[in-house]
């Protein structure tokens, strides 16, 4: 996870000082937040400048990934530190999905407080994965 989300870092960095997204595109501007939401998702991927379609799937597929590491935090085995790596898992998670609509709400809206939240967001998010890998091995251990 820590590795997508510094390749993301890379790709959004990237498509900030690279990337000039079209002030006209599906979504921009759209007066329902979340059906723009999807027309900008829907344009950007398949449309989008490589870069910034990049940054848009990879955004995608950390959703899935940290939905799969909320999930095995609940199943682990390691019931004494179980809370804490579930406690990080949804808020490395909440931070993404979080970032993630801000993403969305930059190359709709373009507002530069929406990428502020978005870099703020992604540092939570790394915090928490980093205090997850701490857990990890306290979690194995009280386990054996």
């Amino acid at each position: 996870m820590l590795i997508l989300l510094l390749v993301q870092f890379i790709l959004g960095i990237a498509t900030n000082l690279y990337v000039t997204i079209p002030p006209k595109h599906p979504g921009a501007g759209a007066n329902a937040y979340f059906s723009g939401l999807l027309q900008g998702i829907g344009w950007v991927i398949p449309n989008g400048a490589v870069v910034l379609a990049a940054h848009a799937a990879l955004g995608l597929a950390l959703i899935l990934v940290g939905l799969d590491l909320l999930v095995r935090s609940i199943v682990t085995k390691a019931l004494p530190r179980r809370g804490g790596l579930f406690s990080t898992s949804l808020v490395g998670l909440a931070a993404i999905i979080g970032a993630a609509f801000n993403g969305v709400s930059f190359l709709n809206y373009d507002h530069n407080v929406s990428s502020l939240i978005m870099a703020l967001l992604f540092a939570v998010a790394v915090g928490a994965y980093v205090v997850e890998l701490y857990l990890i091995p306290l979690a194995t251990a009280s386990t054996s």
